[in-house]
């Protein structure tokens, strides 16, 4: 009788800790939640940068990677979404949760945790350098006159809205912020194309090549794909986003967050196709790295544009930023033994955004380094962690051929994405950020050397 009640004890333990952690706290989300929320994750400020990436590649090659990539992630989205139950009687709300099924207690966590934080705070980094020089830009352009304020100032600005949001207690608390998020990328993507067209070609338009050296544009093509790649991942929170719906054996939560995707991959769609091809049209090889940029006037409404991106950072931010809240409440109150109560998660929430705006203030240039280790981690998650994971899954859900089948073919996508995308974007980007290099200080040349020594 001891026994059972111990026993008990730490199921109600164990059910409290759950109630409280960010990710299992609240599952009565509906379909369209999941639709904003992928919206947020994963249509970026990149998506400015597709007009460059088709200049890169030329209009042949750049159609087919859009429509490639668009058709290939939505695919593994769709794998994401049947694996969260694949298992009669068991909820896989975390991307670790399935790794840890697949390859073991121990193995699965050093599998896809490293691989998962490192997406998500280098993420959430660059999101932080990318508010704070929408920020800058926005201030140029309604108070010109204004003597220049440093961007280490306005990452700051960003940053301190997220000590407040921070504290928002799960996915659910967060839905209107990723609604605006959401509206907000839609809104500047068209404000991108519907500029460019409204402008129309300009005169001398040249659609060549930029370069006459081989060698130049054989390295901007692999540039060009590997902004297209990342534009298209945001499957990293899939797990945790679906983790919020509901779910029976009658109403499993992978119909509703199906609906959600597949919403979401409509608007993917109407941001990234219109903003890639337009603006690639009006401007040619000629595009600016961000079409805003390029474009510069009506004044008002590229200023408009700015906010807008600040907005959606901010959303994107949140989304990015719970799973790894969730990981580090967990080992607190799992590991050391700490109880859930609010202290604890503000401080642990307040040092983890002191943290990201820190180290993005030090190294503004940290989308390159995102670049590198994106080529192990961000891609390997969205592409090949998965059909790995699926192949050692669905021979234990199933014993049909099917799971055959569906194992074999995955076997070409992990080839697929093992040879190309992770190493050629970890190779790009490596050099890209020594490259730029050249024009920050030794402090920030001796981090970058420090984490480019770890990595190795």
């Amino acid at each position: 009788m001891i026994h059972r009640g111990s026993n008990q004890e730490k199921t109600d333990e164990q059910k409290n800790i759950d109630e409280w952690l960010p990710i299992t706290s609240s599952r009565n989300a509906k379909w369209w939640y999941s639709a904003f929320h992928n919206v947020t994750a994963m249509v970026g400020a990149g998506v400015l940068t597709l007009p460059y990436a088709m200049s890169e590649l030329g209009w042949g090659p750049g159609i087919a990677v859009l429509v490639v990539s668009w058709v290939i992630t939505l695919y593994t989205l769709w794998q994401m979404v049947e694996m969260h139950e694949m298992v009669p009687g068991k909820r896989f709300d975390r991307y670790h949760e399935l790794g840890q099924h697949a390859f073991g207690k121990k193995l699965g966590l050093w599998i896809v945790v490293p691989q998962q934080l490192i997406v998500e705070i280098g993420t959430n980094i660059v999101y932080m350098v990318t508010g704070g020089r929408s920020l800058k830009k926005f201030h140029e352009l309604v108070k010109p006159e204004d003597k220049p304020i440093r961007l280490s100032w306005f990452i700051m600005i960003f940053g301190s809205c997220h000590f407040v949001l921070s504290q928002c207690p799960n996915f659910n608390s967060i839905s209107l912020v990723s609604f605006a998020a959401a509206v907000m990328s839609l809104t500047y993507s068209t404000i991108g194309w519907t500029s460019a067209y409204g402008r129309g070609k300009d005169p001398d338009v040249d659609y060549s090549y930029r370069s006459t050296k081989t060698s130049t544009n054989v390295f901007g093509f692999l540039g060009g794909l590997g902004e297209v790649a990342f534009a298209y991942a945001g499957h990293n929170v899939v797990l945790e986003i679906q983790a919020t719906i509901p779910s029976s054996p009658e109403k499993p939560s992978k119909k509703p967050m199906w609906k959600g995707v597949l919403v979401a991959y409509i608007i993917v769609a109407a941001c990234y196709f219109p903003v890639a091809l337009i603006g690639y049209w009006a401007f040619g090889n000629s595009v600016e790295d961000n079409i805003l940029i390029s474009l510069e006037k009506p004044r008002w409404l590229i200023a408009a544009a700015n906010m807008f991106v600040v907005i959606h950072v901010i959303g994107s931010y949140q989304i990015y930023a719970m799973p790894v809240f969730d990981m580090l409440e967990t080992f607190l109150v799992k590991q050391l033994r700490f109880k859930p109560c609010l202290m604890l998660r503000l401080v642990t929430r307040s040092t983890y955004v002191a943290f990201t705006m820190i180290v993005a203030i030090c190294i503004p240039f940290f989308g390159g380094l995102l670049g590198f280790f994106g080529g192990f981690a961000l891609a390997p998650t969205t592409y090949f962690t998965r059909q790995r994971v699926k192949q050692f899954v669905l021979p234990v859900a199933t014993a049909s051929n099917k799971a055959s089948c569906i194992a074999a073919i995955s076997i070409g996508f992990n080839l697929k994405s093992l040879l190309s995308l992770p190493f050629v974007a970890a190779c790009l980007n490596l050099i890209l950020v020594l490259l730029g290099s050249a024009t920050f200080n030794s402090l920030e040349l001796y981090l970058t050397f420090l984490m480019l020594v770890l990595a190795i």
